[in-house]
């Protein structure tokens, strides 16, 4: 089969799935049944393929710029420093914060550590260890803030904050998803304008200097679209994590092609299908229980990426 007609099956496979997973478990009949379909089904189905569609492309992007196969926004601390973000100001702020307000807060974060981590990449003796290694300090350090930012809250707020952590997708009517919806859209729509300069950085910053990218500026606006990207995912729905370390792989495996032409566009459908599917696997998965979503992405994250890693060496 060609590499044409396999991302071509790919992508409706992908289309696929996202329609036929609001049926997925049945639904009741008649009125109650058009309610579930269209106020739960439907933008929880919505909110599973924007938030992974986001993450898979932001993660594609991350790889080409941190030059390194395991940069997702989980391993180089993004994901950390928007959750950290998020839940200083769900913890810290006044109650029923709007959306924009969190969105903001989990983009500082999320942009401290992420520029901290870039900083790291591009010194001229940086290792691939060296950005990992970076990448899980920060986590590690953000990750033990927030505990403490939950430690100290009310017994309400500590609550909510612990289910929010968890990541969960499931929605009641569109308007968790109109109101994210632009910056996902902002944040993968600077990610496909930004694949030309990608497609340069992969064979070096010398070369991408002598084609005329401006390496440090392409640099900045991956990792700032990214974080943006990040945390409106995070501030919606939690922390949702190895999303973007599976999907771009798995798109080159698919594809047969490691180009950013071909893996960051490709990313976006893989992503919401895939994020799509985990979902529906963590509401089936065990009758009567709905588990967070984040867990299962965890639970299959963690030995990709040790899977990765003994494949490296």
């Amino acid at each position: 089969m060609s590499r044409v007609a396999r991302v071509a099956l790919g992508a409706a496979a992908c289309g696929a799935a996202v329609a036929v997973a609001p049926l997925v478990g049945g639904l009741p009949a008649g009125e109650l049944g058009d309610v579930v379909l269209w106020q739960l089904r439907a933008p929880r189905v919505a909110a599973g393929a924007l938030v992974g569609g986001t993450l898979a492309t932001v993660g594609a992007v991350y790889q080409v710029t941190f030059a390194n196969p395991l940069a997702t926004p989980s391993t180089v601390g993004t994901l950390a420093g928007a959750t950290l973000g998020a839940l200083l100001a769900l913890v810290v702020g006044p109650r029923d914060l709007a959306l924009p307000v969190v969105v903001a807060a989990a983009f500082a974060g999320a942009l401290a550590i992420g520029s901290a981590v870039a900083a790291v990449a591009a010194h001229p003796r940086a290792r691939t260890d060296d950005v990992l290694l970076a990448g899980i300090a920060l986590s590690l350090a953000a990750s033990a803030i927030s505990t403490g930012l939950e430690y100290g809250a009310d017994a309400q707020t500590l609550f909510a904050a612990a289910q929010w952590s968890l990541g969960r997708l499931p929605q009641v009517g569109w308007r968790g998803v109109l109101s994210a919806a632009p910056f996902l859209a902002a944040s993968c729509g600077a990610a496909l304008l930004l694949v030309r300069a990608l497609g340069s950085l992969v064979a070096g910053a010398d070369v991408a200097h002598a084609q005329g990218v401006h390496v440090a500026r392409v640099r900045a606006l991956a990792v700032g679209t990214g974080a943006l990207g990040v945390a409106a995912c995070v501030a919606w729905c939690g922390p949702i994590a190895f999303v973007g370390l599976i999907v771009p792989h798995l798109v080159r495996l698919a594809s047969g092609s490691a180009a950013p032409a071909v893996v960051v566009p490709l990313s976006l459908p893989f992503g919401a299908a895939f994020l799509v599917v985990c979902d529906v696997l963590a509401r089936t998965l065990l009758p009567g229980r709905d588990l967070p979503v984040g867990v299962l992405t965890a639970a299959l994250g963690a030995p990709a990426l040790l899977a990765l890693l003994v494949r490296r060496r």
